[in-house]
């Protein structure tokens, strides 16, 4: 997988980014290429080895067809919920958001929405919500090419579709 400059860019746990530069650097004699990327989320530049972004997940976008498959996980309500320790479960989605496979930043977006409807998620949990939703609506965003304000209505469309409705107050 090679990557231009220009090209966009998906980093693991940081989501999207765009490689600026790619240049070559002598480290204890050897050369190394680097790809130069910006995370168009914060900012933040980073340098990956050429030779290494394949191995710590880096990958290009991904296809518009693909986002049917992020959807089918997020309506996917047969799965059932976690019910491990907090730190437990804190620790398997963190991995699972570090992988930057879409599928599984998914897979934890369901999860925790489903839980916020039953509870309110702790600090730690609705951070992670933040990210994991974050790091998909930037990228289904961009796969569409639509803005991310619809690509949030999308995904949060999706749970609000099937939410339990609040019975309604009784009549005199």
């Amino acid at each position: 997988m090679e990557f231009q400059i220009n090209d966009t860019a998906i980093y693991p746990a940081h989501g999207v980014g765009t490689i600026t530069d790619i240049e070559t650097m002598e480290f204890e004699g050897e050369e190394l290429t680097f790809y130069t990327i910006k995370i168009e989320d914060n900012g933040m530049i980073v340098k990956v080895p050429m030779q290494k972004a394949q191995a710590i997940g880096m990958r290009k976008l991904m296809n518009a067809s693909d986002i049917d498959a992020i959807y089918d996980v997020l309506r996917d309500r047969d799965t059932p919920p976690d019910n491990q320790t907090w730190n437990r479960r804190y620790r398997e989605y963190m991995n699972k958001i570090k992988t930057g496979d879409p599928l599984e930043v998914a897979g934890v977006v369901r999860d925790l929405a489903l839980m916020k409807r039953t509870k309110n998620l702790s600090f730690g949990e609705r951070k992670m919500y933040d990210q994991a939703h974050r790091l998909l609506v930037q990228e289904v965003a961009l796969a569409k090419q639509v803005d991310e304000d619809k690509a949030t209505s999308e995904i949060d469309g999706i749970f609000e579709a099937d939410a339990p409705k609040l019975d309604s107050p009784l009549e005199d």
